[in-house]
């Protein structure tokens, strides 16, 4: 608001945090509070720098742009954007050989609101050129309920509280993962039930998505299983459980890692991933693991 009033752009914003939590969206409401145009791209999109002066030269003043998994630009893109963040200019060599000759651009003064899941990722000249950055966490159940009954009333679905409450419950707090339960759980209300989602409705149908009252799937239980049962518990390293379960690394770290994280089932060690007791309760498993002796030094 104290930008709008001196009728000035915003600072450049980062967002970061685990997938599904609204970063686009939130950008969205960014622009449509300073009441100006956004432009969404995303970082593997932008694979030249004659890419990135065609998106900035078509900016107008005070502009939102909006860059999804920022950390995957080009580093030559990112030599070229960084004047545009701080000088609000763009170096543009023409020409080849002896004859080629610089030429600035001016551009407007516009916003770069750069998203991404991998803060580490980011290089510190692009990271440290963001005004302001922001942590995305996980949102708890009354939010995540709020946000269920938005999207119901949009969806026109006939929900109870208790159905939406279920939902919630076992939306792994992230607002992508309920909008896409609430959805399935509605297609199996029209087809098994009257068309009502009600509690026993949103469990009957969440108990055959094979989604347990903590919000883990099959996936994220088949971590825990590998590393309890094929690694005695762990440490073992995210690698290894990639190639055990057939899942890409990444995914795991990025998707099914920081829930785990966050209910304390997964602990993430020096030597690698540790199962806590806590997921051999969850699972009905017995802990008898044994912590290793402690290295001395004689």
């Amino acid at each position: 608001m104290a930008a709008k009033g001196r009728g000035e752009s915003l600072d450049h914003i980062l967002l970061y945090g685990p997938p599904g939590l609204g970063k686009t969206t939130l950008a969205y409401i960014i622009a449509a509070e300073m009441g100006v145009d956004v432009r969404i791209t995303s970082g593997p999109a932008v694979e030249r720098t004659g890419d990135l002066a065609a998106i900035l030269t078509n900016l107008n003043k005070q502009d939102v742009l909006f860059i999804d998994e920022v950390h995957r630009l080009n580093r030559a893109v990112e030599e070229v954007l960084y004047p545009a963040l701080e000088d609000f200019a763009l170096d543009i060599i023409i020409g080849k050989g002896p004859g080629a000759r610089s030429l600035r651009l001016n551009l407007p003064r516009f916003t770069l609101i750069g998203a991404t899941t991998r803060f580490a990722l980011l290089s510190p000249p692009l990271r440290d050129r963001f005004g302001a950055v922001y942590h995305l966490d996980f949102y708890d159940q009354e939010s995540v309920k709020t946000i269920l009954k938005r999207s119901a009333k949009i969806l026109q679905i006939e929900a109870e509280e208790g159905g939406l409450e279920e939902i919630a419950r076992r939306a792994r707090g992230t607002p992508r993962v309920a909008n896409r339960l609430l959805k399935r759980v509605r297609d199996y209300a029209q087809v098994m039930a009257d068309g009502i989602v009600t509690q026993a409705v949103a469990i009957e149908a969440l108990s055959k998505l094979e989604i347990d009252a903590t919000g883990l799937d099959e996936l994220d239980r088949k971590v825990l299983h590998t590393i309890i049962d094929k690694f005695n518990g762990g440490p073992v390293g995210l690698d290894t459980i990639a190639a055990s379960i057939s899942e890409d690394a990444d995914t795991i770290m990025d998707v099914y890692e920081p829930y785990l994280l966050q209910l304390g089932f997964l602990e993430r060690t020096p030597r690698g991933r540790l199962a806590t007791q806590l997921a051999y309760q969850h699972l009905g498993r017995e802990y008898n693991r044994e912590k290793p002796p402690q290295a001395t030094l004689w």
